[in-house]
């Protein structure tokens, strides 16, 4: 497996897309990017809501948001690429970019998750993905800037400063 130091930036890690092909991180250089593991049977799901508004209120000013779909906090995204991008689209109008489903703790740790966590929250914390719906603000030039614990929404005041701040 590719280790993260081989990488310049997250746009350089290659991850393939939700339905097939490559997700081509390249695409985002220049833009702000929320990557966040997400789940579709979590207490923490109805975030999805905040995630697309966040997504849509900053779309135009070069911000996206960028789900990477996980099944390793209890087996909460067990469905099929196909069943993940139904269930995002008819349950939360999701129209964000998704990655293929991936691991984000352990020895399976795709490459995207290990530059990212090694970055710290508010509270201090880095290494391990706690549970779905961790979020990290990636900057226009692949740096990560500011990591968010699960429970932290998507609209928090906190977070929305910081995404705005990171616009290009």
């Amino acid at each position: 497996m590719t280790t993260p130091d081989t990488f310049d930036s997250v746009f350089d890690v290659e991850i393939g897309a939700l339905q097939g092909g490559s997700a081509d991180l390249s695409q985002y250089r220049g833009k702000a990017v929320l990557v966040v593991n997400v789940a579709s049977k979590c207490g923490l799901t109805p975030q999805y809501a905040g995630l697309e508004r966040l997504h849509e209120r900053y779309a135009d000013q070069g911000f996206t948001v960028l789900g990477v779909p996980c099944n390793q906090f209890l087996g909460q995204e067990p469905g099929s690429s196909e069943e993940i991008a139904e269930f995002c689209s008819a349950t939360y109008g999701v129209t964000f970019p998704m990655t293929e489903k991936a691991e984000v703790n352990g020895d399976g740790r795709h490459p995207l998750y290990g530059l990212l966590v090694d970055t710290a929250d508010a509270e201090g914390h880095t290494g391990d993905i706690r549970w779905n719906f961790e979020k990290f603000l990636v900057g226009p030039g692949g740096e990560v800037l500011a990591r968010f614990s699960p429970q932290t929404e998507p609209e928090a005041p906190e977070l929305v400063a910081a995404v705005e701040k990171a616009l290009p």
